[in-house]
């Protein structure tokens, strides 16, 4: 009898001991699997990065094996890091995609976040400026000339069929809200989500004149480089996913998201709640696609043709190298 007992308990220690073991290489696999890896965004930590905060509060990128470090940025900066290999992930627009691309790095967009490009020239409607035409002879201000601004202006000055010469252009660094007020300048060149959205809640009317309504180019997405892509697919597409997530969960549920944002967003909860949300409402506009960082080829095309017809890109790029929709989960 002793022996049956015996034999019986030492099933049961065996069985235990696997279990634990078992658990033990499960937490071991996950601090294994966990990563933390550097996010880059432009500008700074602003309620319009809210699918990133909302993703990482539940979990979605740890859940993907990711601990994120975000950083915020000179975009160039970050997308000269991923083509060097010193970094994995970054948001970046089109336009600097292929500019990375044209001077050798290795730089592929692997999915959208915007569905149109961001920018657009605002206008106190007094001004009557609600068309491209009518800008002809008007003072344009302008942040520089530099980046996704003055690219996202060029394409719909020569999409109507005018150049700078047709206008007085002024750069007034990201002044707009104050040069117009001013009067200083008769419009100016601003993202669609913020700039607007602040001189209503000034009190101001005003037109406003979107790049995406005249031509389809790439906007913000994520970008990681080549050597990634070819040796690890398998996490590109698992930071794609929680990204989405976030993105999806942001649309879904607004409130909750500027709650979230609350954490990450200095000041957030002492702003302007009315104008903040205002903003990620106007943001998520942005966001909406019929299909979730998918990237048109039409969008790169047209991106490509702006960059050559502005000496910025001497010939054409293999646009297949440059994007791919083939990591969306």
């Amino acid at each position: 009898m002793f022996k049956k007992y015996w034999g019986s308990f030492f099933v049961v220690l065996i069985i235990i001991s696997v279990i634990l073991g078992s658990c033990q290489v499960a937490g071991n696999k996950e601090e294994q699997e966990v990563r933390t890896t550097r996010l880059t965004m432009g500008y700074i930590p602003n309620i319009q990065f809210a699918p990133i905060y909302v993703a990482i509060e539940r979990g979605y990128f740890r859940e993907s094996g990711f601990e994120l470090d975000l950083e915020y940025g000179n975009e160039a900066d970050a997308v000269a890091l991923i083509g060097a290999g010193e970094q994995t992930f970054a948001i970046a627009s089109g336009e600097q995609v292929l500019l990375a691309r044209a001077q050798g790095l290795p730089i592929t967009y692997v999915a959208a976040w915007y569905r149109d490009y961001p920018v657009g020239v605002v206008a106190m409607e007094g001004a009557q400026i609600t068309e491209p035409e009518a800008m002809r002879g008007k003072t344009i201000g302008i942040p520089g000339l530099y980046g996704a601004s003055y690219i996202g202006f060029k394409a719909l000055l020569n999409k109507s069929g005018l150049t700078e010469e047709d206008i007085n252009l002024l750069s007034i660094g990201f002044n707009q809200v104050e040069a117009l007020v001013s009067e200083q300048v008769e419009a100016s060149v601003i993202y669609i989500a913020n700039e607007p959205a602040v001189l209503r809640s000034m009190g101001y009317d005003v037109s406003l004149i979107k790049v995406a309504d005249y031509l389809q180019l790439v906007g913000n997405g994520l970008i990681t480089n080549q050597e990634t892509i070819e040796n690890e697919p398998e996490m590109v597409t698992a930071f794609v996913d929680a990204l989405l997530k976030g993105i999806n969960d942001t649309i879904a549920d607004p409130e909750d998201a500027y709650e979230i944002s609350k954490k990450y967003v200095e000041n957030l909860a002492d702003a302007d709640s009315a104008l903040q949300k205002e903003i990620l409402k106007e943001s998520i506009k942005l966001y909406q696609q019929e299909f979730p960082g998918f990237s048109e080829t039409a969008g790169w095309e047209n991106m490509q043709q702006v960059l050559l017809e502005m000496g910025l890109m001497e010939e054409p790029l293999n646009l297949e190298e440059v994007y791919t929709n083939e990591l969306l989960p």
